[in-house]
């Protein structure tokens, strides 16, 4: 059955400059839409507009010295905040926009107008720390929608399923100790950041409210959906979400430059399915997909289109 699903995207997404021959640049959403507006999908989606966030959810999660760090850099020509994230003038900014575009997301869903979301936003977030910018991400765009779906809307417990090739470090340290927050990463391992491993549970309050599922190279399909269903699927349903967000990386894919696993299309789709299902089980299918990773543009965009297919129940 089709379903009403958003599309998050500003063309200021593509001011964050990092260069012709970074990863993470700005043809990649400009080839997503480019792929996505010749499909019969994209007729169906709603197109959503992100809005300017406060800073104090932005405060929620990162510090009020590293904001203001990430505004004087871009201001200052500074040009890299590590080896990985290059930045540019207007990146702040840009990086504002893309939260703003997930807690859009979050109210389009909560308020009905929708009933999933994927926001197609950049740069990406899960690797973004409370005061440090890391592995392309600046603002943690995961972690501060997770605490605005708490605060804003007081809906208690928050599902993020993380499936981008790099565990989510950074999400992961922002909700270690909190049981309100159960994060699930299935990630290459040993692969940068070097963090996921299987006994990084929680710690005080939040043990058993992280879950990690390491991945060998040469992983797919297979392997995933078996984590999926026999192992994220029974503890989600126990920890029962009120919401769900997916950190959706598509870097997994068998063509991918930056990891070195099997997934396919067709695998998201499937993946996708499952958490459409725990949804509707746990939370009248609340979810919000937001982009992480995926850099060979051809197959990425073929996976957001498959990932896209199961979010609006379209065959």
């Amino acid at each position: 059955m089709k379903v009403r699903t958003g599309f998050i995207y500003h063309q200021d997404y593509l001011k964050h400059n990092t260069g012709e021959r970074h990863p993470e640049n700005s043809r990649r959403l400009v080839h997503l839409l480019e792929h996505l507006r010749d499909t019969e999908i994209w007729k169906e989606l709603e197109l959503i507009k992100p809005h300017n966030p406060s800073p104090k959810w932005i405060k929620l999660v990162h510090s009020s010295d590293y904001i203001k760090s990430i505004e004087e850099a871009c201001k200052n020509g500074v040009e890299m905040l590590d080896a990985d994230t290059i930045i540019s003038s207007d990146s702040y900014n840009v990086a504002l926009l893309a939260v703003g575009g997930v807690l859009a997301g979050v109210d389009a869903v909560i308020k009905k107008r929708v009933e999933n979301v994927f926001c197609a936003v950049r740069p990406p977030g899960h690797h973004a720390e409370h005061e440090r910018a890391m592995g392309f991400c600046i603002f943690n765009n995961v972690a501060v929608a997770t605490r605005y779906v708490q605060k804003k809307h007081d809906l208690k417990k928050v599902l993020i399923v993380d499936w981008d090739a790099h565990h989510g470090n950074g999400t992961q340290n922002a909700f270690y100790q909190d049981p309100s927050v159960y994060y699930f990463s299935v990630h290459q391992f040993p692969h940068y950041p070097g963090t996921g491993r299987e006994d990084e549970i929680g710690e005080k309050e939040g043990t058993g409210f992280t879950l990690n599922m390491p991945m060998a190279a040469g992983s797919g399909d297979v392997e995933y959906l078996e984590a999926f269903e026999n192992i994220l699927y029974p503890a989600a349903k126990q920890f029962s979400p009120d919401f769900v967000l997916i950190s959706a990386g598509f870097d997994g894919h068998k063509d991918d430059p930056l990891s070195n696993l099997n997934l396919t299309a067709e695998g998201y789709k499937n993946l996708t399915q499952i958490i459409m299902d725990l949804s509707k089980e746990c939370c009248q299918g609340k979810v919000v997909s937001v982009l992480e990773g995926g850099y060979n543009l051809k197959v990425f965009s073929e996976s957001v289109e498959a990932h896209l297919t199961a979010l609006t129940g379209m065959e």
